[in-house]
């Protein structure tokens, strides 16, 4: 993937290559916490959405891990993040992002699931725990997600 020589440099390359293999692609799970800075980590692959049922991309560089949502759970809580000046990506807003990490927290690890929802909530912010819970509701996880919320704020 080639970007022009006079492009604005970017922390976000990998992100704007893979998404411009894969332009139906949201940005997701590790790779959409780092960017909301709720993880320190540097996710060692991008990560990315398809809906269900369509082909998952191929792309050997960078390195990606796709995930498949169902049509109806995979347009909910993505948002723009500007990846460089002109350039935006779509990706997962920061509530849907640890409601995912929620979810997936055997494979990504509890501590890090957790530790995202500790610094959503700390941060506070637009929607906070009812925006958490909005999502969380509409992905059938409030049975996982509101007893974590209720530790981390206890």
């Amino acid at each position: 993937m080639y970007r022009r020589a006079d492009a604005p440099e970017t922390a976000h390359a990998d992100l704007l290559a893979v998404c411009a293999r894969a332009p139906r692609a949201v940005v997701c799970g590790e790779s959409a916490l780092a960017l909301h800075e709720l993880i320190d980590d540097i996710p060692a692959a991008v990560h990315i959405a398809v809906p269900r049922g369509t082909r998952r991309p191929t792309i050997s560089y960078p390195p990606t891990v796709v995930a498949q949502y169902t049509s109806k759970s995979f347009a909910l809580g993505v948002e723009r993040f500007e990846a460089a000046p002109g350039e935006a990506i779509p990706v997962y807003n920061a509530a849907r992002s640890v409601v995912d990490a929620m979810r997936h927290r055997s494979r990504i690890g509890e501590t890090v699931a957790l530790s995202a929802l500790g610094r959503y909530l700390r941060r506070g912010g637009r929607g906070g725990v009812s925006e958490l819970q909005h999502i969380a509701r509409e992905l059938g996880a409030l049975s996982v997600v509101r007893p974590a919320v209720e530790a981390v704020l206890a």
